[in-house]
């Protein structure tokens, strides 16, 4: 072989390796992209296999620098163990073992390849974008399809039974609406500017038109948030929202009436469920009922829920089989105690380093972009106490929440150099 041959081989090579590191960015973005929308399991496990088939191919090649350098690294080792052990003694110990594989560890391989190929500050801004532009398009489907094509009054809750139900469309719109928010705030652009309002006004109005308790606290305690040192952007966008709780339907849920029996605690279904499953959680303190309970429909639960509800107070006992909608009681209730306590360090670390970006990031990208996931995540997990999200779809939303938080961590701590050669390469 010559040496023109051989260099010519190696530039080839070369090339591939390219093409196939910059493929890895664009699969995923389809993949988180396309998450909200239903119909569309084939396109996004096309993008999830071929994304992991050509990460592991360069890997094996070593034409790709992926690390597991992460704060949240050695609390997830620790959550999978934890979940691993907990199979062998699982209520459901075959669907346990399924969604160990098919859903835990499913996405944990997205955290990782998102931290490892997202990872440059234009690379993040792309991440957002995608994430933005899906939900404003979901937004205005959803509001037309509910509204127009089936007819519902203005005045209807808009949701969508075994596909995005009331209690869980605020997962997909308010991260969108404070991901805009927080680009239009530093924008100067005009065209972008108006771009990112009609992609704000949608997902806030979509959010609202749930009528969602928790989305709606949600949305207030997120602002207080994001604009903690903004205090002239607080006041604009809250007389924003005030203005639009005025108009829309959501007025009707926060009257004084309504709030005071939400507050008779005994008259609310919530507690009901919590209560029976408070006491499935006595009986069952340290490993939990096993992992593989996504949906709550396997007939070994639904025993066990009825055993539990037949043994309550009249005044606790639910009207029906209910999920726990609750995130931590559903996590407990899974894992148990530990469970939950491994769930609990991942997100305390997340937010610990989060704060210390806010405070003492390099930069004032890092501090304001640490300051709206921060409250991105306030947001979702204030939604997580009324309601379940340990789905498919929502749990995606959390995990490319981890993912965006340790990509900032990890911007943050590398060299300047460093950042700046993989910001002009991306």
């Amino acid at each position: 072989m010559t040496r023109n041959s051989l260099l010519q081989e190696i530039t080839a090579k070369e090339k591939i390796s390219a093409i196939l590191n910059r493929s890895v960015p664009v699969l995923m973005g389809i993949y988180i992209f396309f998450n909200p929308f239903p119909h569309t399991t084939a396109i996004k496990e096309i993008c999830f296999y071929s994304t992991a088939g050509i990460v592991i191919l360069l890997i094996f090649l070593k034409k790709a620098d992926f690390s597991f350098k992460s704060p949240i690294t050695l609390p997830f080792v620790l959550f999978v163990i934890w979940v691993f052990i907990g199979l062998f003694s699982a209520l459901d110990q075959e669907n346990s073992i399924h969604d160990f594989f098919k859903h835990l560890l499913k996405y944990l391989v997205i955290y990782y390849i998102l931290i490892n190929f997202f990872n440059s500050k234009k690379r993040f801004e792309i991440l957002s974008w995608i994430i933005i532009i899906s939900a404003s398009i979901f937004s205005i489907g959803s509001i037309g399809y509910f509204y127009k094509i089936l007819g519902h009054s203005a005045s209807e809750r808009m949701g969508f039974a075994g596909i995005a139900a009331i209690n869980n469309i605020g997962f997909i719109t308010l991260p969108a609406m404070l991901l805009s928010l927080n680009f239009f705030i530093k924008e100067n652009k005009l065209h972008s500017k108006v771009i990112l309002l009609i992609c704000l006004s949608v997902t806030l109005t979509a959010s609202l038109l749930t009528q969602t308790l928790g989305t709606l606290i949600g949305i207030i305690i997120s602002f207080l948030v994001l604009f903690t040192k903004n205090k002239k952007a607080l006041i604009v966008f809250s007389l924003l929202l005030v203005i639009l709780l005025g108009v829309m339907p959501v007025k009707n849920r926060i009257t004084s009436d309504n709030i005071q029996n939400r507050f008779k605690l005994k008259n609310v279904e919530r507690v009901k469920i919590w209560h029976t499953y408070f006491q499935i959680i006595k009986d069952h303190p340290i490993k939990g009922l096993g992992f593989g309970m996504l949906t709550y429909t396997d007939k070994e639960m639904l025993d066990k829920y009825k055993q539990y509800k037949a043994k309550a107070p009249d005044k606790y006992r639910p009207s029906r089989f209910h999920p726990p909608h609750n995130m931590l009681i559903d996590i407990t209730v899974r894992l148990g105690f530990v469970g939950l306590a491994l769930f609990l360090y991942i997100l305390s670390m997340l937010i610990y380093v989060g704060y210390r970006m806010i405070k003492h990031g390099k930069d004032n990208f890092i501090r304001k972009w640490a300051l709206c996931l921060l409250a991105v995540m306030v947001a979702f997990l204030i939604q997580s106490i009324f309601v379940d999200i340990l789905y498919h779809v929502y749990l995606i939303i959390l995990y490319t929440i981890f993912a965006m938080t340790t990509i900032l961590w990890r911007i943050n701590v590398q060299p300047d150099s460093t950042i700046l050669q993989k910001t002009i390469t991306s």
